[in-house]
C-alpha cells in the first residue's frame, strides 16, 4: 500500500465513527419515518402500504392547511423580527449608543434562559381575563366590562403566541450578533469615522456587507426553531382553541400519539422536513446572491 493509499485509508478511519453516528441519529430517523409516511400503520401489526393517501388527506385537511399558515406566520416573525431586531439591540450596545448596555444585555438575553412552560404559564396569566392587557385596555378605553376576544378569532389567535415569541428568542440572536460584532476590527470603524462616515453609513457598508454570512445561519436557525416550535404553544393552549393557534408540530403530535396513526404523523412530519429544507435552499441562494453583491 502506498502512501496516498494509507492516508486516503486514515482519513476514511476517522471520518467512519461520526458518519455511523450521523447515519444513526439523523438518516435512518428520516429514512424510517419516509417510509411509514406511505403506510396506514397504527402503531400495532404489519404496516399496510397504502401510497400516497396520507399525503392527500393531510394536503386536503383544514386543519393541516391553518398549521402550515401559523408555521409560516412563526417564520415570518423569527425572519423579518427577532433577526433584524435582535441585530439593532446588537448594534446599538456594540456602538455603546445606550448607557448600562451590560443590564440592558442581560433583561433582553434573560428570557431564553426561563423554561418554556414557565413562560407560557406567565404570558398565560397575562393575557387571561383578569390579566394585565386587559387591565391596560380597560383603563385605556374607559370599558370596565372590555373582554379580550383575540383567542376567539381564527385569524388573530396566533398573534400573541407570535409576540411571546418574538419576546423570547430575539436575545439570542443579539447574542450571536453582538459577539461578531466584537470580532470585528476596531480600526476599520475608527478610519470611517475619521473620514467623517455617520453610524448609518457605516452600518450600511462596513457592518452589514461583513455580517452578510451571519444574517444567513442565524436565518437558517430561525426556519428550522420556527418549523418545530412545540412546547412554548402546545402550554399555552394546546394547539386551541378549536385548533386555532395549532402548528405542524401538535398537529403531528395529536394524530400520532392521541388516534395512533403513525402512518399519518410521519408525512406529517415528512412535510415538515421538506419544507424545512425547501425554505433554507432559498435561503442559501439569495443570501449568496447578497454575497456576491458585496464582493
Amino acid at each position: 500500500m502506498t502512501f496516498s493509499q494509507q492516508k486516503r485509508m486514515s482519513y476514511y478511519l476517522l471520518l467512519a465513527p461520526g458518519l455511523l453516528l450521523f447515519a444513526s441519529i439523523i438518516i435512518f430517523p428520516v429514512a424510517y419515518s419516509l417510509s411509514l409516511s406511505f403506510t396506514s400503520f397504527g402503531g400495532y401489526g404489519k404496516p399496510a402500504f397504502i401510497g400516497l393517501e396520507n399525503y392527500v388527506k393531510i394536503l386536503g385537511d383544514e386543519v393541516f392547511l391553518h398549521s402550515l399558515r401559523n408555521n409560516l406566520l412563526i417564520v415570518a416573525v423569527s425572519v423579518f423580527g427577532q433577526i433584524p431586531l435582535g441585530f439593532l439591540l446588537a448594534f446599538l450596545l456594540h456602538r455603546k449608543m445606550v448607557r448600562n448596555g451590560n443590564f440592558y444585555q442581560t433583561m433582553i438575553f434573560l428570557p431564553i434562559t426561563i423554561s418554556p412552560v414557565v413562560v407560557a404559564l406567565l404570558w398565560n396569566q397575562i393575557f387571561s381575563s383578569s390579566g394585565m392587557v386587559v387591565a391596560i385596555i380597560r383603563n385605556l378605553t374607559d370599558q370596565p366590562q372590555y373582554v379580550m376576544k383575540i383567542f376567539e378569532n381564527r385569524q388573530m389567535a396566533i398573534y400573541p403566541i407570535l409576540f411571546v415569541l418574538l419576546w423570547m428568542h430575539t436575545g439570542t440572536y443579539m447574542i450571536i450578533f453582538f459577539a461578531n460584532l466584537q470580532k470585528m476590527t476596531p480600526s476599520l470603524l475608527e478610519a470611517a469615522q475619521i473620514d467623517g462616515a455617520s453610524e448609518s453609513q457605516m452600518l450600511g457598508r462596513i457592518i452589514l456587507p461583513g455580517m452578510v454570512g451571519t444574517i444567513a445561519t442565524t436565518a437558517i436557525f430561525a426556519i428550522s426553531g420556527s418549523l418545530k416550535a412545540f412546547d412554548l404553544i402546545y402550554s399555552m393552549t394546546g394547539g386551541g382553541p378549536a385548533h386555532f393557534t395549532e402548528v405542524i408540530a401538535i398537529y403531528m403530535y395529536i394524530n400520532t400519539f392521541k388516534y395512533y396513526k403513525y402512518g399519518f404523523g410521519s408525512a406529517a412530519s415528512m412535510i415538515i422536513v421538506l419544507l424545512a429544507v425547501g425554505l433554507i435552499l432559498i435561503l442559501q441562494y439569495v443570501s449568496r446572491k447578497f454575497e456576491r453583491r458585496f464582493e
